[in-house]
């Protein structure tokens, strides 16, 4: 159900990557960055602080222990502007705005995390489903303290994201510290991240679970065709769904949206506000309604990011579904990216974006409905009883049936499901099972 012209309004591609230099943008075809919107009018040029500029830049000429050309002095001058205005403005040269493109596609190098900064250091916002860095054990919220034994403290998240980037198979060690603790070494090789950001199954007879990893080009699509699938697979209709944002760093606005848009039929979904007047935007639903009114429960984390933020808002304040887990990440800006000249480009925040009722979730988050923290499900022996049924001579049942005496219970039976080892899952569709009772389905 895609919904491109609801950006026709908009001359840039708009993107809510979220915290990493080469996350996610939109469609990124080279246009002039006159056109983003009128500026406006120019103030005079600060000429002591362009003088000031001149001689250091002589005097790094002159005096450093190497020589330094023009070229490399310029970049970097454009790196500091970029870097010091907030996490998520940079400068983007001709490999990180080619990865920045292919991310939008669900394919490219690397070793599959998301990374931000907190105070100086470089941290991981969420590993990505099925890469390296998931395999490895990598967490939402470690830190990441050396790269190849070179300290991050004091890094810019642009370099420290280039020391991680490098040939496919190489090997890398991240030296992390976890929730304060020691820290301890993670080894992996770069990969070719091919990232399929919609999972879905059956977790029972009518409860389906719909996991997102990150919002991509084509992820509303992709949802849809799921909830379709998950209907067909139960018979044409579903008792409840999970909609899974864990972890999800965010990505495409416009795949946001259409998620959203899946799950509403009216009323606003996200809208955006900022200095120029392209940059302020407003998205509503239509009367479709791929999920079918289906009984919802989001799942949230400390991953939860950007454009994931923006869909768990407007469910949350169209009162569509239950938030559940903990709270989200917190970032409610958005970015344009505007291409240069030489396959270069400036990914610069040009808005922030709001909830249908107006709240800006910027280094505060989404709160859920019901917190839920993770925690790790154990089962004990089921060891049942004498029931009546076992007592010798009992009554029969006087509406009929056959009698349901004690029975041993069936170990390693039932194949592994999602909820028997997410805790989060499993109060989940315990939520939805509470719903279907009260609501008679």
């Amino acid at each position: 159900m895609p919904h491109l012209s609801r950006l026709t309004s908009l001359a840039l591609t708009i993107a809510v990557a979220c915290a990493a230099p080469a996350v996610i943008a939109a469609d990124l075809a080279p246009q002039p960055a006159r056109s983003v919107g009128t500026a406006p009018a120019a103030a005079p040029l600060p000429l002591d602080e362009l003088r000031t500029f001149a001689e250091v830049m002589d005097r790094i000429k002159a005096a450093y222990v190497e020589p330094v050309d023009d070229k490399t002095l310029l970049e970097n001058a454009i790196k500091g502007m970029l870097s010091n205005l907030d996490p998520h403005s940079a400068y983007l040269g001709p490999e990180d705005f080619q990865e920045l493109q292919e991310s939008t596609s669900g394919e490219f190098g690397g070793l599959g995390i998301e990374v931000g900064s907190e105070n100086g250091m470089i941290k991981v916002v969420s590993p990505i489903d099925d890469t390296p860095a998931s395999k490895a054990g990598i967490e939402a919220g470690d830190l990441i303290v050396k790269i190849n034994n070179q300290p991050t403290q004091g890094l810019s998240m642009t370099e420290a994201v280039d020391l991680m980037r490098g040939k496919l198979g190489e090997k890398i060690t991240l030296t992390l510290v976890r929730d304060g603790g020691t820290p301890f070494d993670v080894t992996l090789a770069r990969a070719t991240i091919q990232v399929k950001s919609v999972k879905a199954q059956l977790l029972e007879n009518g409860y389906g679970y719909l996991r997102i990893t990150q919002f991509q080009v084509k992820t509303g699509e992709e949802v849809g065709k799921a909830l379709a699938k998950l209907r067909k697979d139960n018979n044409g209709k579903l008792k409840g769904l999970i909609l899974d944002l864990r972890n999800n760093p965010g990505g495409v606005l416009q795949s946001a949206v259409e998620v959203a848009d899946h799950f509403l039929t009216k009323g606003l979904i996200v809208y955006t506000k900022g200095r120029i007047a392209n940059s302020e935007l407003r998205f509503s639903a239509d009367p479709a309604d791929a999920s079918e009114r289906v009984p919802l429960v989001v799942l949230i984390n400390g991953g939860s990011a950007s454009a994931a933020e923006i869909v768990a808002g407007a469910l949350q304040d169209h009162k569509r579904g239950i938030l559940m887990g903990t709270d989200s990440f917190g970032k409610g800006s958005v970015q344009t990216v505007l291409p240069l000249n030489n396959d270069r480009a400036l990914k610069i925040t040009t808005a922030l974006y709001y909830t249908p009722n107006g709240r800006s979730i910027q280094a505060q988050g989404i709160i859920p409905d019901v917190e839920v923290r993770q925690g790790k499900v154990t089962r004990d022996a089921d060891t049942e009883s004498f029931k009546e049924a076992d007592l010798q001579g009992h009554l029969g049942n006087g509406n009929g049936g056959a009698d349901r005496p004690s029975g041993k219970p069936v170990i390693g039976a039932r194949k592994a499901r999602p909820q028997d080892d997410d805790f989060q899952i499993s109060q989940a569709l315990s939520l939805l099972k509470g719903l279907s009772v009260t609501r008679g389905n």
